[in-house]
């Protein structure tokens, strides 16, 4: 079996929550980021959550990735470290019945979860306890998995750990010793903050598509103007596909900024918007679309996303419902 994408990523059970700041006030989460927090924190996070509907589903940012090019018809496996535990068996169980490759073993401790608590205003509000998925290594990578891609999609949140670290840079060494492609996602502006020098390294080297937000280009570059910044990225980069919220997003491409507007939508939770965006970009590119039409249908994927409470399209779509979406 070949891959269109091969993802690298750690492997969280995401727990969605709807709430209101009153809460996140009361348990001292600050609003809109993502919060690394112990297993003793999320515990008493949980408790607080005893009465509310909580919403389970496989996650993380290369998975939620994934699971679209999935979605729209793709080929797809991932490299994750789950747990032998029930959330463990949940998310593989769920990425199998998707059609994804999941092939490194389980380990003993407990999977990873994130809540998410989303507010009337669409703001998400993440408290991530990474569990064992922050035990991927190096020998979880396995070189013949990674040869049957056209890309592999790495996200930037397994360069907060050193094994994880290891096993992204791992995979992106194999993929270009194998001629795939290789896809990073900043991931957050945090993360340059923290790893600007490497972060760098990869996209003046061996990156061939990075993704990122207005926010993460603007801390990459020190620049202001979106267009500014995905120009300068561009010198070093392949293709850049940067995303602008509502506005939509730009494509860079042979030296050529592509413009893609945004679809208009009631949002409900921005949960997974990027991640969804970054699916149909890959699905496009790996399936004889044309850059510009990879970024419609990564445009209408997170419309959807937003408009919706989960990072989930929900369905499989046929080609045909691809090429009337890019009409």
């Amino acid at each position: 079996m070949t891959y269109d994408v091969y993802g690298i990523g750690n492997a969280i059970m995401d727990l969605q929550v709807q709430t209101d700041d009153g809460f996140l006030a009361s348990i001292g989460a600050e609003k809109g980021i993502m919060t690394l927090v112990d297993e003793a924190r999320q515990q008493a996070v949980l408790d607080a959550l005893t009465g509310h509907r909580v919403h389970q589903c496989s996650g993380g940012s290369a998975c939620n990735t994934i699971v679209g090019v999935a979605d729209f018809g793709g080929k797809a496996a991932l490299a994750c470290k789950t747990g032998r535990d029930h959330f463990g068996r949940q998310y593989v169980d769920e990425l199998r019945l998707f059609g994804i490759v999941v092939e490194v073993p389980p380990n003993g401790g407990h999977t990873g979860t994130c809540v998410v608590l989303i507010t009337p205003d669409a703001q998400r509000t993440m408290l991530t306890h990474l569990g064992v998925s922050a035990e991927l290594d190096p020998e979880d990578i396995d070189p013949a998995e990674i040869a049957k891609a056209q890309y592999i999609y790495v996200e930037g949140y397994l360069f907060t750990g050193e094994s994880t670290r290891a096993a992204a840079v791992k995979a992106i060494k194999v993929a270009k010793q194998q001629g795939v492609r290789v896809a990073l996602t900043v991931s957050d502006p945090f993360l340059i903050h923290l790893f600007r020098e490497q972060f760098w390294e990869l996209i003046a080297g061996p990156v061939d598509l990075l993704f990122c937000n207005k926010e993460e280009a603007r801390a990459l570059t020190d620049l202001d103007d979106p267009i500014d910044c995905a120009r300068e990225i561009h010198k070093h980069a392949p293709n850049v596909a940067l995303t602008l919220g509502a506005s939509g997003s730009i494509i860079m491409h042979e030296d050529e900024v592509i413009p893609i507007e945004g679809v208009e939508v009631t949002a409900v939770d921005t949960t997974g918007a990027g991640d969804m965006y970054a699916a149909g970009v890959l699905y496009g590119i790996t399936n004889g679309l044309t850059w510009k039409q990879a970024g419609h249908l990564g445009s209408h994927a997170a419309a959807r996303i937003v408009s919706q409470l989960g990072a989930r399209l929900g369905r499989r779509f046929t080609r045909d419902e691809i090429d009337a979406l890019l009409a």
